[in-house]
């Protein structure tokens, strides 16, 4: 039986050069639609039982991250269950990924893939929850949903609190974030929830770019847009997916924001911060602050605040990236949540390195930081 690789599926990305020989299975990773980011890959190999393979990735020194191959171990499944680390190696240029066939097949990915049947049931289940609901802000580029999920109705003694997650489709961690927040919001005897959901309207929108993360891209959308770099001046022709939850976040306010990624190269768990908007005070500040101290203390030494981005200087700040583009417009908290591809170096774990169960973990562990704000963000 000849070794077959396959990427055809939900997120799917690989470029097979070669396979003819099992120890030097010659691949490249396929650029995002109309974009010259890659790095995301995600494919299935098949054949004899218990093949032993060596995957190299030739393009991997071009691809848009190159630091991020560095100490980094990719991830494979045999059941689509349980993704653990493989030995992986990056010379400069090339990466190379030991793996096996198992029973015949085995699953290869930059990360875990959260694939869109998982977010539909994600979808479905949050509607389920006590005094929830979903609605569709929208469409894409591609004709998929726009999906928003409210938890508690609005009034005049709520906060509005708005959290986004997936605007790089190829950051899947940060919608497994999400469905570890969204698991302890449905437990209603959890004190600490029912203060926080008796004080606030949560909106959260699981996956900001359900194109891109269907077609296995890095970083853009269905037209090669980072959405990212869409929030000053967002359009339907190509950002509808910034543009829809703008609207709707100037309809319904907002007065805290957390917006969900997974960076490349820093093996850390860490906020980003709007400290380079015009507009940034000491009262940003203090929330900020408190934010991150609540966080370390929730979360067992997985959030960290020693390792980060260099804090932008005072009116440097981009503001066509979300955080810094509602910081400066609604005069409100907004930080970007950071997860690492590779493990946690503060808490490393050889076998699973950072992982959907970790994430997920993460996304448990914000009640108490959100909470924390609450009070003094008006």
């Amino acid at each position: 039986m000849s070794l077959q690789i396959s990427s055809a599926f939900d997120g799917g990305n690989i470029i097979v050069k070669d396979l003819s020989d099992p120890s030097n299975v010659r691949l490249e990773i396929a650029r995002d639609h109309q974009s010259e980011f890659y790095q995301w890959f995600y494919f299935r190999v098949t054949g004899p039982v218990g093949e032993k393979l060596c995957l190299v990735i030739e393009n991997a020194g071009d691809a848009a991250y190159p630091k991020g191959w560095e100490n980094y171990q990719a991830v494979v499944s045999h059941d689509l269950e349980h993704w653990r680390r493989v030995p992986t190696r990056y010379d400069g240029k090339t990466l190379s990924i030991d793996a096996e066939t198992g029973a015949g097949s085995v699953y290869v990915a930059y990360f875990a893939p959260y694939p869109t049947g998982r977010h539909r049931k994600l979808i479905a289940q949050a509607g389920a929850l006590n005094d929830a609901s979903v609605s569709v802000l929208g469409q894409t580029l591609d004709g998929r949903d726009m999906d928003l999920i409210t938890i508690g109705a609005p009034s005049d003694g709520k906060r509005a609190l708005w959290i986004t997650a997936r605007q790089h489709p190829g950051e899947t961690m940060a919608e497994w974030w999400m469905e570890g927040f969204l698991e302890r919001l449905g437990d209603e005897d959890d004190e600490a929830v029912s203060a926080l959901r008796e004080q606030a309207t949560l909106y959260l929108v699981p996956n900001m770019c359900p194109d891109g993360s269907a077609r296995g891209h890095l970083r853009t959308n269905a037209a090669g847009v980072n959405l990212n770099r869409e929030w000053a001046s967002p359009s339907l022709e190509k950002s509808p997916e910034v543009f829809l939850v703008l609207e709707k976040m100037k309809e319904t306010g907002l007065d805290l924001a957390l917006d969900v990624h997974g960076d490349e190269a820093l093996p850390y768990n860490f906020i980003a911060g709007t400290e380079g908007i015009p507009d940034w005070t000491n009262r940003l500040a203090d929330l900020q602050q408190c934010f991150l101290d609540s966080y370390v203390a929730s979360s067992s030494g997985e959030f960290q605040t020693k390792f980060g981005y260099p804090k932008n200087k005072p009116g440097k700040a981009n503001l066509t990236i979300c955080s810094n583009a509602l910081a400066q417009h609604f005069d409100a908290l907004a930080m970007t949540l950071e997860m690492p591809f590779k493990d946690n170096a503060d808490l490393p774990n050889a076998e699973f390195g950072w992982s959907p169960e970790r994430a997920k973990q993460l996304g448990r562990d914000a009640v108490e930081p959100i909470l924390a704000v609450l009070p003094a963000l008006r």
